[in-house]
């Protein structure tokens, strides 16, 4: 289930999020030259027994999504509990567990990824800075 943050919600934790948004694009922009003009997130929930299969987050034809990132919101999550990030570097697999206030940030158009079996409902919030 995907359910879009926007500030014309007017709720007090999306804008906070927002905010700080503005000023890690803003870092970005001005210590990396990354070129960021906006961003788009949207909360996500994994049901029990559900995956992601593996992709590449910007799409061939648009170049808009310049960088993932992913902020967990599953308190107590444990070993066993599924649902891992598994990105694929060339020659090997990282496996990212979904815990607690964990952030992952790549590049969109660099790193083939999955969401691995979840056991139980997992939570994130999930968004593309964007060009």
């Amino acid at each position: 289930m995907i359910y879009w943050l926007d500030r014309k919600h007017t709720n007090p934790h999306e804008i906070a999020f927002f905010d700080l948004m503005d000023q890690f694009v803003s870092y970005l922009n001005s210590t990396c030259y990354t070129g960021i003009t906006g961003y788009e997130f949207h909360y996500t929930l994994y049901g029990k027994d559900s995956f992601y299969k593996k992709h590449i987050d910007q799409f061939r034809n648009n170049e808009k999504r310049q960088y993932s990132m992913i902020l967990y919101l599953n308190a107590d999550w444990k070993q066993g509990d599924g649902g891992e990030l598994c990105i694929h570097h060339a020659g090997h697999l990282q496996m990212i567990t979904p815990d607690n206030r964990k952030t992952v940030f790549f590049k969109s158009s660099e790193l083939e990824h999955e969401v691995l079996l979840t056991h139980l409902p997992r939570m994130s919030i999930t968004g593309w800075l964007c060009k």
